[in-house]
């Protein structure tokens, strides 16, 4: 069972064919000596572990009369306590709080994510079995299966994160494993102002339209920061309401002294047992919420979600797939029509105005920079079209500077017409106009 060549290992000596093959025959004396140990080994903190290798590798090269000097030893051992205490190759990833995605295509190409661009990391898996090993040892304490039977499987990580991975046969050349990795501490507003995500104006925005308690979506493509912004503007709810989270796999981080968060499932072995985002939607009506989090809308519970904010649960909030203010709104129609929405489609569209204030418009730019695009409110009805308003919008100076523009006309719903008259005043008596 040969092992992976790490990063940190990459080049030179540990690189060669005699490295792997030594650091082979060190793994078999090691997994016999374990056998020895038994049972007890699984009782085992992680110090004690980290002495056992060491000494057992010393052990093997003394026995064997193996021609290593000390520091190829040590990362002999540095690199079977990953493979057996952790999870081998992605340890040193995983705790790498630089990278957001790690990105597995078959054993050989690995490829990782730092602030929102792709780099190929210089490390590969021996097979895909070794690749399938580290898989199972993150899925099993969740309980979740990846085998021909199921093989797809999306899981929440217990430290924070998802992991995604998808096998042969429905993978073509090897297994597809992507993991997105999750921030410790979730970035605040003014984090994203300092690192220039939005500027000060259109924070000030958000924080009374979350404050006053206008309904949100939050639009964007993959990797865009859609989690991140609804994390940050989640900080302007006050303490004193009740928060429900509702999410396929938990990501959301909000720092609000109540908040009860709900999780999906899948089916299980059997295929019974679902329950659906939708499911959980219709029952946190019952739970007495003040508003409602929805970390992505992306089925059937849309209608529920549109109802809700119809219905006195003003203030609540969600991530959508789409590219544009416009997209989003044909998205929604879209996912309403799939999940058997009765009516005519124009009623539709007048629940949606009634229900949205804002959508928020967030990407990320060919530079990996995640930015916000455009703030846009849900102004009413044309005819038999939604309207839009665009009060901010993001302009790029030649892919580097960025800057936002307001449109110079301050929004229209009654829930801050008390923020827009004081806006305006102190505008005026600076001999300005909206926005100050």
């Amino acid at each position: 069972m040969m092992q992976m060549i790490y990063s940190d290992a990459a080049g030179g000596f540990a690189a060669s064919r005699e490295y792997l093959a030594i650091r082979l025959q060190a793994h078999e004396h090691l997994l016999a000596r374990i056998e020895e140990v038994g049972s007890e080994f699984s009782h085992w903190d992680e110090a004690r572990v980290q002495k056992f290798v060491a000494r057992e590798i010393d052990r093997f090269v003394q026995l064997r009369r193996v021609p290593i000097n000390t520091s190829e030893a040590q990362q002999i051992a540095r690199d079977l306590l990953k493979e057996i205490n952790g999870l081998g190759p992605l340890d040193d990833l995983m705790q790498d709080q630089d990278v957001e995605d790690i990105l597995i295509n078959g054993y050989q190409n690995v490829f990782i994510s730092r602030r929102g661009v792709l780099h190929k990391q210089a490390l590969a898996f021996s097979d895909d079995q070794h690749l399938l090993r580290i898989v199972q040892r993150v899925l099993a304490p969740l309980g979740r299966r990846l085998d021909e039977s199921s093989p797809m499987v999306d899981a929440r990580l217990p430290g924070g994160g998802r992991l995604n991975a998808v096998i042969p046969p429905l993978a073509l050349d090897g297994p597809l494993v992507s993991i997105r990795k999750f921030r410790q501490e979730a970035w605040g507003m003014d984090d994203l102002v300092r690192m220039g995500s939005l500027d000060a104006a259109m924070s000030s925005l958000l924080h009374h339209a979350v404050r006053e308690r206008c309904n949100i979506l939050i639009s964007g493509g993959t990797s865009s920061g859609k989690t991140s912004l609804l994390n940050a503007m989640a900080v302007f709810i006050p303490e004193s309401e009740r928060v429900v989270t509702i999410e396929d796999a938990a990501e959301l981080s909000l720092h609000h002294p109540h908040v009860v968060r709900m999780e999906s499932r899948p089916a299980g072995l059997d295929g019974q047992g679902t329950v659906s985002t939708r499911d959980l939607l219709r029952n946190s009506l019952r739970m007495r919420p003040d508003r409602i989090i929805v970390g992505e809308v992306r089925g059937a519970e849309v209608l529920e979600m549109l109802q809700a904010m119809n219905t006195g649960h003003d203030g609540s909030m969600a991530t959508i797939h789409a590219s544009s203010p416009r997209e989003c709104l044909y998205r929604l129609e879209m996912l309403a029509g799939f999940a058997g929405f009765a009516g005519s489609e124009l009623s539709l569209r007048r629940q949606m105005v009634s229900a949205l204030d804002f959508i928020v418009q967030i990407g990320r730019l060919p530079n990996g920079k995640r930015r916000l695009l455009s703030i846009t409110e849900v102004v009413g009805m044309v005819d038999d079209t939604v309207a839009l308003q665009e009060l901010y919008r993001h302009e790029s100076q030649g892919g580097q500077v960025d800057s936002w523009h307001s449109l110079g006309v301050p929004p229209q719903t009654p829930k801050l017409a008390a923020w827009k008259a004081g806006n305006a005043a102190r505008g005026m008596a600076d001999g300005g106009g909206w926005p100050l």
